[in-house]
């Protein structure tokens, strides 16, 4: 294959995709009208600094490390 034979595939496949995505976004404007809103994209969760409560992790086992009582084989 020569290089314009190749650039001529790449253009057909690149039209190709273009109406591609063009008929998916259609499909997808007639299947959800009104699109569900999205959270604010600059919306900040603040995290505490304060340790969580260790009751939480009561029962727990170590992830990779097994249960606490118990000794590797």
């Amino acid at each position: 294959m020569s290089l314009q034979d190749d650039l001529t595939a790449v253009r057909r496949n690149l039209n190709e995709l273009v109406r591609s995505v063009e008929r998916l976004e259609q499909d997808v404007a007639r299947q959800s009208p009104t699109a569900p809103s999205t959270p604010e994209a600059g919306r900040m969760v603040s995290v505490p600094d304060t340790p969580y409560d260790s009751t939480l992790w009561t029962d727990t086992d170590d992830e990779g490390l097994g249960a606490r009582d118990r000794h590797a084989p």
